[in-house]
Order: structure tokens, then C-alpha cells, then sequence
């Protein structure tokens, strides 16, 4: 047996950066094409501006665009009342324009990381992909189709054969797994519309029938409770305990390879070992709980090798 195991972690879009930093590729480019679109000729982001206003939002896409608009001034046509729809319209003609660019399958994986992928194989340490979404309620509605194209794109890039020697961890494998059913209960691979269905064919009255719509409500709630950083956060933590338990290895045997501090706060929670690699917009941030931080696959940066001396110094 190998002195350590490997896990990549793509839980969530922020994550997604470790294989691919789509959001270098790609954003800044569908902000300018949302610009154009919508006849916005003061605005075109240059790498070096775009990165600015990222790290200066931390992130935040309507921060972003206040920063900017700020400094060089509001389109005229749009009146001080009418700037949180205007956001809303670029936002919105942004995020189709990142899927179409998705969607075109021309961007690649980060240098390095089938070769990083093939030498783990090779040296038969396990490697788990977690695809688990971690964003629940109305995120998941507005970002589901750009999560899913995302994650359709690296897969086709790490092809069959890389893929089928490695474990995906998905939502279903999470419910399914011994920790899911424990911590989660046994009803929750149900979903919203078939917990509704069982409420409504129970209700043989007019009065059964409210009964339902208002069980309906509350479960309603429950999926907007569960948008919470605290939800979230376990949800991270069941992905990680479950991609463990799929590859069979303890969990302060495994590494996590994250691109969030999410995903670092959650491998600290379970003592989990865990790298960083950076992305754009991570560039200056800190990870004092991580083993290591990286900027990329192979050479002086990260390696099997790399890794095992980290685990055992």
C-alpha cells in the first residue's frame, strides 16, 4: 500500500478551477461579449482589469460591476432607480454568453493535470473526482446548466479510459454512501416534487388537499434553509467523508487538492491533509490550514511525488 491517497476536489464552481480555471478562460471574455451585446461600447475588460475588480469583490460579479462603472461612470440611459435591473441584464447576458463559450469545448485543462492524473494510476493511488453540487435552492436553478457544461467539458478531456480508473463522487454517490444514509436519512435521494406527490395523493379532501399545499410550503423553506454557508459547508464535508469512503482509505490518508476555502475548512473540520491550487482569482489569498500551496500541476509545483514528501516530511 502507497503511504498516501489522493483526492481532486470539484465540488463546486470556485472548485471546478483545479482542473480547469474556466473562469480565467472564459469570464472575462463573456463579460465583454455581454457588454457588447447590450451596446455597452465604454466597457471591455482587459486581463489586468478584470483581475482587479475580482479580487477587489472577492468575487462577486454585481460588485464587480459597481466597482467599474463607478470609475468610469454609469451608462446615461441608466437612471440611479434602474441600476440593479441593468446589473441583472449583464449578469444575465454574461452568463449565456459563458455557456455558449463553454459549450464550444476549445478550452483546456490546466498544464499538467492528465499527466498528474496518469502518474497517480500509475503508482495505483486512488484518485476521486467530487462533482457533488454543494449550492442548493435558487443557485442551483441559475447555475446548474453552467456547472454541468463545465464538468461535461473536463470529463471529455480526461476521456474514458483516464476516467474509468478514477471514482466520481456525485449527489447520488453522497445519498447512497454509508455516511450519506446516516447523516442524512434514508428519504433524501427523494425530491421536492415526489415528497409533494405522496403529500397529495394522501389528501382525500378539499381540507387534505390545503394540508398539502401548506406541507408544500414548508418544504419549499427548507430548500431555500439549506442555501446557508452552514448547509453548504456539511455538504462539502459529507462529499469529502464519502469520496474517502469510496476509495477505502482514512481520511488523514487522503489529500485534498482544492481550489476554495471552503473546501480547506472543510478538509481542517475531518483532519484531512489538504493543497491549494491557485487559480486567477486566488492569486493573493491565504491558506494558513493548507499542507501546501501551488500553483499549478508538475514541475516545482504539484506532483505525486510532491505530495508524499508533504504527507511524510
Amino acid at each position: 500500500m502507497l503511504p498516501h491517497r489522493c483526492q481532486l476536489n470539484v465540488i463546486n464552481r470556485r472548485n471546478l478551477r483545479v482542473l480547469m480555471d474556466v473562469y480565467r478562460l472564459c469570464n472575462r471574455q463573456a463579460f465583454n461579449a455581454a457588454f457588447k451585446k447590450l451596446g455597452l461600447d465604454c466597457a471591455n475588460w482587459s486581463e489586468p482589469v478584470y483581475l482587479d475588480l475580482l479580487r477587489r469583490s472577492v468575487g462577486d460579479e454585481e460588485r464587480m460591476l459597481i466597482l467599474f462603472f463607478n470609475r468610469i461612470g454609469w451608462p446615461t440611459s441608466v437612471a440611479t432607480s434602474e441600476k440593479g435591473s441593468f446589473m441583472k441584464n449583464v449578469l444575465r447576458e454574461k452568463k449565456n454568453a459563458l455557456v455558449d463559450l463553454v459549450a464550444s469545448n476549445e478550452f483546456s485543462l490546466r498544464p499538467g493535470a492528465e499527466e498528474f492524473i496518469d502518474k497517480a494510476c500509475e503508482e495505483a493511488v486512488p484518485v476521486a473526482i467530487l462533482t457533488a453540487n454543494s449550492i442548493s435552492g435558487e443557485k442551483v436553478a441559475s447555475d446548474l446548466l453552467e456547472v454541468l457544461l463545465i464538468i461535461r467539458s473536463i470529463v471529455e478531456k480526461l476521456g474514458t479510459d483516464r476516467i474509468s480508473k478514477m471514482k466520481i463522487i456525485g449527489d447520488d454517490e453522497v445519498k447512497q454512501s454509508f455516511y450519506g444514509q446516516l447523516v442524512f436519512g434514508k428519504g433524501v435521494s427523494s425530491s421536492l416534487d415526489e415528497q409533494l406527490a405522496k403529500a397529495v395523493n394522501k389528501a382525500a379532501s378539499a381540507e387534505k388537499q390545503r394540508v398539502a399545499e401548506e406541507v408544500a410550503s414548508v418544504l419549499k423553506l427548507k430548500v431555500e434553509l439549506n442555501t446557508t454557508s452552514s448547509e453548504r459547508f456539511q455538504n462539502i464535508v459529507a462529499a469529502l467523508r464519502v469520496g474517502a469512503e469510496k476509495v477505502d482509505v482514512p481520511i488523514y490518508n487522503c489529500i485534498l487538492v482544492t481550489g476554495s476555502q471552503s473546501g480547506v475548512a472543510a478538509a481542517e473540520r475531518i483532519g484531512m491533509p489538504c493543497v491549494v491550487l491557485r487559480s486567477s482569482s486566488t492569486s493573493r489569498a491565504e491558506f494558513q490550514a493548507a499542507i501546501a500551496v501551488m500553483d499549478g500541476f508538475g514541475g516545482v509545483d504539484l506532483t505525486i511525488s510532491r505530495l508524499r514528501k508533504k504527507l511524510f516530511p
